[in-house]
């Protein structure tokens, strides 16, 4: 079996500036771990007072593009209704550009109705179709040989004569579509994707959906194992029952809910789950940050836990 890769995911909009994503990144890539990831949302959520403030995704990678020198970047994920898919398509070339092509470029439906309406951002009904069209217009433009030029006439978009321009460093940028639909999510990822990311999802959700992505690649004439297949879980680990449970407070989880739906509990309780997800064909795990402050939550992950798989 491969060594499972341990990825750190941020959710910024609950609060958190660009000094502290920089902090989270920056040791992150020193303590080894594969990519820094963040959310892509605008309003926080729950009880969250969100201060001091939303940062932009893809205005934070780009400073990190700078800042960091080996550890890849991306979104879980770019919401489609955020950005025309041109301009977007400019964003994330320049980013992997200037990362030196690190990026990782996630992009989905965008689903959070009132962070439309906080920031006037139309939020339509088809929004599925018009995440397909992007997907269509984006790789088309990246894949558009310098010196020709994409045109696409869409339902959502149409595009004439665009020169294509700038091109990503990478040839082509790693495409990650993941989330919970049974037909029309599997046979996008198996069409567009590198990589299939199963959100906040029980082992047994989780082997289903990836057997219908492995299914839809097949029906597509492409080899199953030629996709990544991920997880994106809650981590919550501490060295000793007081220590987890600290750290729980601290996001306003309860440790036995922690414990059910996502990797919680001694490094050992932690490291055993993770091998469960592997036997069911994940390769990543991306762990979701919520207490941005703990570095030494990551410390001690990547000591005692990413050194164990």
């Amino acid at each position: 079996m491969d060594r499972m890769e341990l990825r750190i995911f941020t959710e910024p909009q609950q609060g958190a500036d660009y000094d502290t994503l920089a902090r989270v990144a920056k040791t992150a890539e020193d303590l080894g771990y594969g990519a820094f990831f963040r959310s892509d949302h605008y309003l926080a959520m729950g009880g969250a007072d969100g201060l001091p403030g939303p940062t932009d995704a893809w205005i934070t990678l780009a400073g990190l593009a700078r800042e960091t020198s080996t550890i890849r970047l991306g979104t879980l994920v770019t919401a489609a209704t955020f950005r025309l898919p041109g301009p977007l398509a400019i964003q994330v070339a320049q980013v992997d550009q200037m990362s030196g092509g690190r990026v990782e470029f996630g992009l989905g439906t965008g689903w959070f109705a009132e962070e439309h309406a906080a920031y006037g951002i139309p939020f339509p009904d088809n929004r599925f179709a018009r995440l397909e069209e992007q997907l269509a217009v984006i790789t088309g433009l990246w894949a558009t040989r310098p010196g020709e030029t994409f045109s696409h006439d869409g339902a959502h978009y149409r595009l004439t004569d665009s020169p294509a321009l700038p091109k990503p460093a990478q040839d082509p940028v790693p495409v990650v579509i993941g989330g919970h639909g049974t037909t029309r999510t599997p046979r996008l990822a198996a069409r567009y994707a590198a990589e299939f990311n199963m959100p906040f999802a029980s082992l047994e959700d989780s082997a289903r959906q990836f057997d219908r992505v492995r299914a839809a690649a097949v029906e597509r004439g492409r080899a199953p194992e030629d996709l990544v297949y991920s997880n994106a879980l809650v981590a919550c680990v501490g060295r000793t029952d007081a220590e987890v449970a600290r750290r729980a407070a601290a996001i306003g989880r309860e440790v036995d809910e922690l414990k059910a739906n996502g990797l919680a509990g001694s490094p050992a309780e932690v490291v055993d789950k993770i091998g469960r997800y592997a036997e069911i064909g994940a390769r990543r795990i991306y762990l979701q940050i919520l207490d941005l402050d703990d570095l030494a939550h990551l410390e001690l992950v990547a000591a005692q836990v990413r050194t164990q798989l």
